[in-house]
């Protein structure tokens, strides 16, 4: 199972036209911010980890805040994409109640030279729609804490527990539940379909949705590409089991206190510059798989260098590194 997922992803990639975008985007902010689900809070709730342009702030709405002509940098290595993307922010529980944050790092298949961040892709399964200017979902919901609940209402959400970076299957919809020797691996997928008429909806997932088998539902007849996320976070510094509680669970926490791992989730906000998008999906554009060359000639790109000189600075003034007693925003742990 080391290699087969990414085998299997390749050979797809090559029938019906269909387009396999991938690429790093490294970090650009640590913060409490979420535009999309707090609009104009500062701080939010909880902590994220965010990555793309750099015209992410406390509120975006698409009315007056267009990404792609207010965005200066990004952190992603295709420098036509402006678009933001963003999750929770993984924490070590020890022993004696104290937290630390965990770091992100590179994909160590092609992009072990970022800055942290997390690998996107764009997959296709045949013709399909870009999104449209001022697009943005969410999927996951942070409240989920059993897996009947997750498994009912998302697909392809999941944890990959690192024996070494070529490491593939054995997911799990739950935190792993022992030390992962190259770290853990979380993946989120996003629905394809899409209604063809809103760019949001009240709780940023209605107007989108699952296909049913290979066909979009009536009610979501547009085919939109999968975005999909792939974060490494560092729990290597973490693997000492005498750390561990003293009960023999696990001691990772998701930045909303989530100590399951059910309530994962993730925030797009599209942000392509023009057709740029359009025309990769169009190419059928085939990133490899196993280093950094988007293989689209196409887009314009930047070196993981120059990606990683992209950030932003905090507009949240808390501390986020060393030991804590409690979680950013005091969010409890259940």
């Amino acid at each position: 199972m080391q290699l087969k997922n990414l085998v299997l992803l390749a050979a797809a990639s090559s029938v019906n036209a269909a387009a396999t975008l991938r690429f790093s985007c490294s970090q650009l902010v640590v913060e409490r911010l979420d535009p999309l689900v707090n609009p104009g809070e500062n701080p939010s709730p909880h902590l994220h980890q965010v990555v793309g342009g750099n015209a992410f702030n406390v509120s975006m709405d698409p009315a007056v805040h267009d990404l792609p002509t207010t965005a200066t940098c990004t952190s992603c290595t295709p420098t036509e994409d402006l678009s933001n993307y963003w999750t929770a922010v993984l924490f070590f529980k020890a022993r004696n109640g104290t937290l630390h944050r965990v770091n992100t790092f590179g994909n160590e298949l092609g992009f072990t030279g970022a800055n942290g961040g997390q690998t996107v892709y764009y997959l296709t399964s045949g013709k399909a729609t870009a999104f449209k200017p001022g697009f943005r979902m969410t999927v996951g919901d942070p409240n989920i804490r059993t897996a009947e609940e997750l498994n009912k209402r998302y697909k392809y959400m999941d944890f990959t527990c690192l024996a070494s970076s070529m490491t593939r299957g054995g997911q799990t919809t739950y935190f792993p539940k022992q030390p992962c020797a190259a770290g853990i691996m979380v993946s989120i997928r996003f629905p394809t379909c899409w209604d063809g008429v809103n760019v949001d909806s009240p709780d940023h997932q209605s107007h989108v949705a699952y296909p049913n088998g290979n066909a979009c539902p009536a009610t979501h007849p547009v085919t939109i590409p999968q975005v999909f996320y792939e974060t490494y976070w560092d729990t290597r510094p973490f693997n000492n089991k005498a750390e561990w509680p003293a009960d023999g669970s696990q001691p990772f926490v998701w930045s909303f206190g989530d100590q399951t791992g059910y309530g994962i989730h993730g925030d797009y906000v599209f942000g392509w510059k023009g057709d740029a998008l359009q025309r990769a999906l169009d190419a059928n554009c085939n990133s490899d798989l196993f280093a950094n060359r988007i293989n689209c000639p196409t887009l314009q790109t930047q070196t993981l260098e120059q990606a990683n000189k992209c950030t932003k600075p905090k507009t949240v003034t808390e501390n986020l590194d060393g030991w804590l007693t409690e979680l950013p925003g005091g969010m409890p742990i259940m």
